[in-house]
């Protein structure tokens, strides 16, 4: 099966997609995929052209990706988040020619890329487009994902069709029916929200209720007046509704899904006070397609993000690449037909994540109980995960090195009571020079995504070091940590 073969599933008369008051059918949405389609043909699109979405969530956005991947051409989701400068270098990087936005985009420098109205793209009469060939094979490309990049540059993982569908059918653990509601709160761009609330909703026939802008009591509104049954988001909207929501806006809840980012007890506690449900947990990567753990419905097991998945292999290794002992903690390597393809034009990253025995090495630490339960314990690597969003430090860091008078800097996640972590900003100045830390964040506003803009900034009179000459996090964070008194 391919991607875009997955809305078949769906009966013609049932509901697919309810999108600011429209209601749409499966019939209506293949007719809407059908006109992006011919469109993209006309427009020149094909197999193996990227093809950049910039947008909210919609019925439009499925309709391009769907169309898209229908020709063969290759989808390329974009963080609307990301600034000017971020945008510019995925579409270059990714050879995007034609970009489906919901705005209008300026960057600093000319591209090379035309822009669309997602919204109206569909509307020109266009001829039909032919068939797929009879060969295109499942694994061939279907999407980019872009991730924040350890280096600097963002990289994008490769997900052939086989992935995503893999991937969806895994999510049968969910046990997702014709008559469910699933609300689309996540974005769309981000892997976790479109193969497990779109692409799985697809799968088993049920209708996606589309939330373009994430406003908790717009969204408590929606859950009760639409009767949504499922519902897929990350902690901080878990904990923000806790407080907002009334036992009865939830009444038609059947199952609450958590990911993104790890779950903490006291959220899930207090969910369970109120509501008297728990909250499933799960672990990915986009690299992953994106699940690698998801805990079946109705067997969730608090602080863990579930079970190995079927036709999936999972090993938990030490430094040596040896597999532990259960109950004891490595790092998590997954194999399976959901692992990506690779990098895009990025041969080393790809040598560096997947190895010859075609094992993903994710950088996370975790380990399994004597029921299979698996916990993710730690992270090999510094990434901050805020609101679900990943941040990379080093690529802040590189930003933050660019302004004027710094000398050194350090980008360290901190826990933050609503956004899960934020990142800190440590720096030491040059020599005779003075930085406005004003100015400094709006330098990086200018050219950083917004979530990805430190909260504290911390002029310090030395980086720590250490006896090795590199910049201490460590130090530097229990320095932190003790100025708070924590």
């Amino acid at each position: 099966m391919l991607v875009h073969e997955i809305i078949n599933n769906g009966r013609e008369e049932d509901l697919a997609i309810v999108d600011e008051g429209r209601h749409t059918t499966y019939a209506q949405m293949k007719q809407g995929i059908k006109k992006y389609r011919n469109r993209l043909w006309e427009l020149g699109i094909r197999q193996g052209d990227r093809v950049g979405i910039f947008s909210r969530n919609s019925a439009e956005f499925i309709y391009a990706y769907m169309a898209a991947a229908s020709l063969g051409a290759i989808n390329v989701p974009i963080n609307f988040q990301l600034s000017p400068r971020e945008t510019a270098y995925i579409l270059q990087n990714a050879g995007v020619k034609h970009l489906l936005t919901y705005e209008p985009l300026t960057f600093d420098e000319p591209l090379n890329v035309t822009q669309h109205d997602i919204a109206t793209f569909g509307d020109k009469i266009c001829p039909d487009a032919p068939d797929l060939p009879a060969d295109f094979s499942e694994n061939n490309p279907c999407v980019i994902i872009y991730t924040s990049g350890t280096t600097g540059n963002p990289k994008g993982a490769i997900l052939s069709h086989k992935n995503l569908v893999c991937n969806t059918q895994q999510c049968e653990v969910f046990k997702c029916h014709r008559k469910c509601r699933v609300l689309c709160v996540l974005p769309m761009y981000h892997c976790f929200e479109w193969t497990c609330a779109v692409l799985n909703t697809f799968y088993r026939g049920a209708s996606a209720h589309v939330v373009r802008v994430f406003k908790p009591k717009e969204m408590i509104d929606m859950v009760r007046e639409q009767e949504v049954t499922d519902i897929i988001a990350v902690p901080s909207i878990f904990k923000l509704v806790t407080g907002l929501a009334k036992p009865e806006d939830f009444k038609t809840v059947r199952f609450f899904m958590s990911g993104g980012t790890t779950l903490p007890d006291k959220i899930v506690d207090e969910f369970k006070a109120k509501f008297g449900a728990p909250i499933a947990e799960g672990y990915g990567l986009s690299e992953a397609s994106p699940a690698v753990f998801l805990t079946t419905h109705g067997e969730e097991r608090q602080g863990s993000c579930g079970k190995l998945l079927a036709n999936e292999e999972v090993r938990l290794v030490d430094e040596d690449g040896k597999d532990v002992a259960q109950g004891e903690v490595g790092e998590v390597l997954v194999r399976g037909g959901n692992v990506m393809l690779g990098y895009w034009d990025n041969p080393q990253a790809t040598k560096e994540a997947l190895d010859a025995e075609g094992w993903l090495h994710t950088g996370d630490v975790g380990k399994v109980d004597a029921d299979g339960y698996y916990y993710i314990v730690n992270r090999i690597k510094e990434m901050i995960i805020s609101m679900g969003e990943n941040i990379y430090p080093r690529e802040v860091e590189e930003v933050v090195y660019k302004f004027d008078g710094i000398k050194d800097a350090a980008v360290i996640g901190v826990d933050d009571k609503l956004r899960g972590q934020v990142g800190a900003c440590f720096f030491e100045i040059q020599d005779g020079a003075t930085v406005d830390t004003r100015e400094l964040k709006k330098f990086l506003q200018k050219n950083l995504a917004l979530y990805k803009i430190p909260r504290e900034f911390h002029q310090l009179k030395e980086i720590p070091r250490t006896s090795t000459g590199k910049i201490s996090k460590r130090k530097i964070l229990e320095d932190y940590l003790a100025r708070k008194g924590l």
